[in-house]
């Protein structure tokens, strides 16, 4: 038994949580290792190459670091369990014109929860995967992440629904890393064919990132339910026709269809009317939004008084000064400058000093 604990990680097959098991292995704990096949590609119908977590290809690869350094590796089946949280919310949530964020509805209800669970069965102390991203341990005992040290890898905005239980026994040793470090360490450990293995950016259960043959698939006969949708201006005039409004999303200027003699972009998404909103890029430019299903990390409760904090409404957003006032159980968020293309659906994440202090879902947004 390791005096540091045992340890349960989350290993995909890819480099980045092979060398965390690696890591945290060398590091005196006692590693066993789970990959998790979240979706079955035979069965999708979706066109394209296998990639991310969920191929053979990844198991065996995972397998392999195992049992290169001799700890166990075992591999579990949550399809089911990710199709009626992930693959339903993701449907539900463009069938009601909002924009979904399926990474952070897997990290919060599927993937730690399914780890933590099998580290209580398997007698483990700790779970770990391998997120750029920093789990700290603040003066009041509370528990929050902290952006990775390397901006552009930096995940801890998918991160901001971890509860406090959860928290208490995650370790994120790449959080202190870069990138190039990492695949600098892989290769000194002879694992060249790991260390220049390409990453993927789409959803994982969309590998060919065609989200509208997607939904095609998942809602029958969804194009004869969305006929004579239509686009208007600001003012509400009909200005063309358009395939349906799940297939389009907040900003979108590109893949409309319909020539305006100059770019116009989504700004208003109606499901209940099948209409959906175009205009200039200025009009995406909006200063309020209310947030909700809100997670609190560095407080127990909702703060009364109102808080300056940097708000992020994107995986890629740099972020933007607000004052974030709690209203009941949401939040009303006042941007100090106008920010572009607010969608619903989305994830909003509150920060302070590069640390997390509370995230949920945006829930209203304000035209200007």
């Amino acid at each position: 038994m390791s005096k540091l604990g045992k340890v349960l990680v989350a290993m995909s097959g890819g480099i980045d949580s092979t060398i965390t098991a690696i890591m945290l292995h060398q590091q005196g704990y006692e590693v066993v290792g789970i990959t998790m096949k979240t979706w079955d590609y035979a069965t999708s119908r979706v066109q394209g190459k296998e990639t991310g977590c969920c191929n053979l290809d990844s198991f065996n690869d995972a397998r392999q670091v195992a049992v290169d350094f001799g700890f166990p590796h075992y591999i579990l089946d949550i399809r089911e369990e990710f199709n009626s949280h992930v693959i339903s919310n993701f449907v539900d949530e463009y069938m009601a014109g909002r924009t979904p964020n399926p990474c952070v509805m897997c990290n919060t209800h599927i993937k730690w929860r399914a780890l933590f669970k099998r580290a209580n069965i398997l007698h483990c102390d700790f779970i770990a995967t391998g997120h750029y991203a920093q789990v700290l341990l603040l003066a009041n005992k509370r528990m929050t992440i902290a952006k990775g040290i390397d901006y552009l890898k930096d995940q801890s905005y998918v991160l901001w629904g971890l509860d406090q239980e959860l928290l208490k026994r995650t370790i994120m040793p790449l959080g202190q890393y870069r990138k190039t470090e990492i695949r600098d360490i892989a290769l000194q450990l002879g694992y060249e064919k790991l260390a220049k293995k390409s990453e993927s950016y789409e959803i994982c259960f969309i590998p060919d990132n065609n989200y509208h043959a997607f939904l095609k698939n998942q809602v029958p006969d969804i194009e004869n339910k969305l006929q004579n949708g239509y686009f208007v201006d600001t003012n509400g005039k009909v200005i063309g026709k358009h395939q349906g409004y799940p297939f389009y999303t907040i900003g979108q200027r590109k893949g409309l269809q319909v020539a305006f003699g100059k770019p116009k972009f989504v700004v208003a998404i109606n499901a209940e009317t099948n209409v959906v909103v175009l205009g200039d890029e200025d009009d995406l430019l909006q200063q309020k939004m209310i947030v909700s299903k809100l997670n609190w990390m560095m407080y127990e409760y909702p703060p009364l008084s109102p808080l300056t904090l940097v708000s992020k409404i994107r995986y890629k957003d740099v972020g933007s000064m607000s004052t974030v006032q709690s209203v009941g159980t949401d939040v009303e968020v006042q941007f100090h400058s106008p920010v572009k293309s607010i969608a619903k659906g989305q994830s909003a994440v509150f920060y302070q000093d590069n640390m997390i202090v509370a995230g949920g879902v945006i829930a209203t947004s304000f035209l200007n």
